[in-house]
């Protein structure tokens, strides 16, 4: 029983370093380019969204 404990101990000992190292080494953009990247993707969203209805109107009148 004491060897399996100190197993489980070990295991997420382990598992969560290499979390912590794996996050440490991400190449995370900063706050202010996500930002952009936001507004621009929301844009062309309203942007396709709009030729859609217009293409939905013209087929109406057709």
């Amino acid at each position: 029983m004491t060897k399996l404990l100190a197993t489980l101990i070990a295991a997420v000992f382990a598992v969560s370093s290499a979390g912590a190292f794996a996050a440490s080494h991400m190449a995370a953009a900063p706050a202010g380019e996500k930002k952009e990247e936001m507004k621009k993707e929301k844009k062309e969203m309203k942007k396709e969204k709009k030729e859609m209805k217009k293409e939905e109107k013209k087929e109406e009148k057709k």
